[in-house]
Order: structure tokens, then sequence, then C-alpha cells
């Protein structure tokens, strides 16, 4: 497995990769993504940005994260204070051919390291209530159940969040 910055040549995958785990996560209640969201335009911003990250296995992207420093306004209503810098890990997702394999464990990894090299001591994420994987995975990588809120830009959803303290 190598973890690598994204590039543009990398979305044809990545929007690939994201039509394999929408209709497994629809499956199972969890309505988070759609045949909108995430889309093209959004991972291209994030390449722009210089924050979205990949997971390659045997030369094949097997999965995604941005890892930002964007944080929703909602954050504020678990208390957090989101004017404080935090790493904020967005649009997180594995292929289901590579799932188990440990590449979410090692994209959030990767946020913590964009996180010390930046000297950043906060790591902030959030997952539809209806995404069990990721409220196993999220205590397991070290962080802390902080609450539930709704997003404006996912109506009719809920998220719950989560925080590391470095």
């Amino acid at each position: 497995m190598f973890i690598r910055k994204a590039t543009i040549k990398d979305i044809p995958h990545i929007m690939q990769l994201v039509a394999e785990v929408v209709p497994l996560m629809n499956a199972s209640g969890n309505f988070q993504w759609d045949s909108h969201y995430p889309n093209a335009p959004v991972f291209e911003k994030d390449i722009a940005l210089s924050q979205l990250w990949v997971a390659e296995v045997a030369g094949k992207i097997a999965g995604v994260a941005a890892i930002t420093t964007d944080q929703e306004p909602e954050y504020a209503h678990v208390g957090w204070d989101i004017s404080e810098t935090a790493i904020v890990t967005h649009r997180l997702a594995v292929s289901p051919r590579y799932q188990g394999q440990g590449l979410a464990a090692a994209l959030l990894a990767q946020a913590e390291k964009e996180a010390k090299s930046r000297n950043i001591n906060v790591l902030r994420i959030d997952t539809n209530t209806a995404n069990q994987a990721t409220q196993r995975l999220f205590p397991k990588a070290g962080y802390v159940f902080a609450g539930e809120i709704d997003l404006a830009f996912r109506p009719n959803l809920r998220f719950y969040c989560y925080e590391k303290r470095r």
C-alpha cells in the first residue's frame, strides 16, 4: 500500500471507486453519498487545494480521503471551537475490493502526519449515523465521540462527530 497526493489524472479512478462504494452505502441505509455527492468537481477542487490523498494497492487506487482544515459551521453544535485550526478528514472511502486491509486507518494516519507537519493538535471527522464501519474505525484510531449534528448541505441526514487531540 502506498499513500500519496491525488492528481487530476486520478479523477476517473476516484469516481469509479465512488461508483463502487455508493450502492453498498445506500444498501446499508447510509445515504451520506449518492449520485450527486461527492462528484468530480468536488474532488477536482480538493486536488487544486492539494488536499486529496489516495491509497494505492498494486498501482490501483483503492482508497481516498480529503485531508483539510475545512470545518462545517455545524461543528460548533457539539461544543467545538471552530475558530481553532484542526485537520479535518472528509470524503473518506475505500473500494469494496480492498476493505478490511487497513486502508482507511492508513488514510487517517496520513491525516495525523499532516497535523504533525503543520503543528496542528486537533483532528476532526464526521460520519453519517448509519455508517457502522466508521463508527467502529474512528474510536480504534483514537478519536473520541463528540456528539450528533445535521449538516445544511446534506438535509435530512444526521452525523456523528469525532475528535482526536495530539
